[in-house]
């Protein structure tokens, strides 16, 4: 039967590896079933690699999160236009703050005697999610007053680099400096601008948010072959097994597999292509029978996520988050 094997410990030595490269503390990503890799299992190993948090997308992952007995701190940054902001303060969940108005919000959640921790993000390029520059100085204040008050406890700044260009991201990163700079009375622990992408290029700040370096991806989303991840350390967490019987793999589009014309598995060593592809299965060139390896680790001569994404004309990311939550992970 199709299942995931996450090497869990791979997990962990790659949030070791990038906390070594950058000299920073991790925040870990595990937004989208930890980018299709099983949350609790990602998370977990995350945090035994050194992650100081662990961030979500909104505030109802964060809360699956917590209410699996995940102790450690956790981040969730983006919000719908009626979020659970009461429930993300009762399990100590810091959220990210993009608008004057969502700092009110947030103030109105807190519990007497118990700021609401949060992460105020800025705009600097990026054009999307983050308090836009003509309000940088309005919610700097506003975050003061209301921290003079006990109602948050600003506790992070933050940004998002766009990834236009190199020296975009170099323009960024001197605006951030600058901002951080003149809100520095704030006293925030955690100083963040860069995802795994920027993490290689950008020094600013004193933590990184790492999405798919965590999961041994290159963060530049093909890297058929794998070699631009082996070059900075990092190992492929995630193999996705199945069955071949006569050349029909009991995988398909209802597991999250896209088409991919021309794309490879490795069925018992020997590589063999796929001819056709439907809702349940894929049928491949020859008739063999044996253990399907349909995403691997390209050092072991198995097909990866960058090769996948070649075949589909995406990136790494797409293929392994479309992964269906109804697979079965397996730590390996």
């Amino acid at each position: 039967m199709a299942h995931i094997e996450i090497a869990t410990q791979a997990i962990s030595d790659n949030v070791a590896v990038m906390r070594q490269h950058t000299g920073k503390d991790v925040i870990a990503v595990v937004k989208a079933n930890a980018y299709g890799h099983g949350v609790e299992l990602a998370s977990a190993a995350a945090v035994a690699g050194g992650a100081v948090a662990l961030a979500t997308a909104d505030i109802a992952e964060a809360v699956a999160l917590r209410k699996l007995g995940c102790k450690v701190t956790l981040l969730a940054w983006l919000h719908s236009s009626m979020p659970r902001f009461v429930d993300a303060h009762e399990l100590d969940i810091q959220v990210v703050i993009s608008s004057v108005e969502r700092l009110d919000h947030v103030a109105a959640a807190h519990a007497p005697g118990r700021p609401f921790d949060v992460h105020l993000k800025f705009d600097t390029g990026l054009g999307r999610n983050g308090i836009p520059k003509a309000d940088w100085r309005v919610a700097i204040e506003r975050a003061d007053a209301l921290q003079r008050r006990d109602r948050i406890r600003v506790v992070g700044l933050m940004s998002h680099l766009a990834g236009a260009s190199d020296t975009a991201d170099r323009q960024q990163a001197e605006l951030f400096d600058y901002l951080t700079s003149k809100a520095s009375y704030l006293g925030a622990e955690r100083i963040h601008l860069s995802a795994s992408h920027g993490a290689l290029t950008q020094s600013s700040g004193n933590t990184v948010r790492l999405g798919i370096a965590s999961y041994g991806l290159h963060p530049e989303g093909r890297d058929a072959d794998g070699a631009l991840a082996r070059h900075l350390g990092l190992r492929p967490a995630l193999r996705l097994l199945a069955r071949a019987e006569h050349g029909v793999v009991d995988v398909g589009f209802r597991d999250g597999l896209l088409p991919a014309p021309g794309a490879w598995m490795l069925v018992d060593g020997e590589r063999v292509r796929v001819i056709s592809q439907d809702v349940r299965s894929t049928t491949l060139e020859r008739p063999v029978t044996g253990q399907a390896v349909v995403i691997g680790d390209p050092a072991r001569g198995e097909p990866g996520a960058g090769a996948w994404a070649e075949w589909v004309d995406t990136i790494n990311y797409e293929i392994v988050t479309r992964l269906a939550p109804g697979l079965e992970r397996r730590p390996a």
